[in-house]
């Protein structure tokens, strides 16, 4: 079964991009500091507003 963008929560966990992408937990952590999207670090957690996430992957600024 494929995931839609729609399904995921509205704050996303690493691990929601790592599923959702299909990739590692290395390459999702890569990326998720990679600030390609904003990110919110709360103590050693990062979280990642789905609207940032899902510009990012359309491609969009």
């Amino acid at each position: 079964m494929e995931s839609k963008i729609e399904d995921l929560p509205d704050i996303l966990e690493v691990d929601d991009i790592r599923s959702y992408l299909g990739i590692s937990k290395t390459a999702a952590y890569n990326l998720v500091k990679s600030g390609e999207f904003h990110v919110v670090k709360v103590g050693r957690i990062f979280r990642i507003p789905k609207k940032s996430f899902q510009t990012w992957l359309q491609g969009n600024d």
